[in-house]
């Protein structure tokens, strides 16, 4: 099955005047109506787990 590499960046950062993360994961690139991808992922500029949303290639 293929497989989409999309970058997601966290959403709580910028709002804090820090510096955003990304990191790099796949999805499912056949799926119908596929949204955004959203995971729990650690920040290491907040030191804690935020909200991370894919972005635009």
């Amino acid at each position: 099955m293929p497989r989409e590499i999309v970058i997601i960046e966290c959403t709580e950062a910028r709002k804090e005047g820090k510096s955003p993360s990304r990191y790099m994961t796949t999805r499912n690139f056949r799926k119908q109506g596929s949204e955004k991808v959203e995971k729990m992922k650690y920040n290491p500029s907040l030191k804690r787990r935020t909200l991370h949303r894919e972005i635009k290639k």
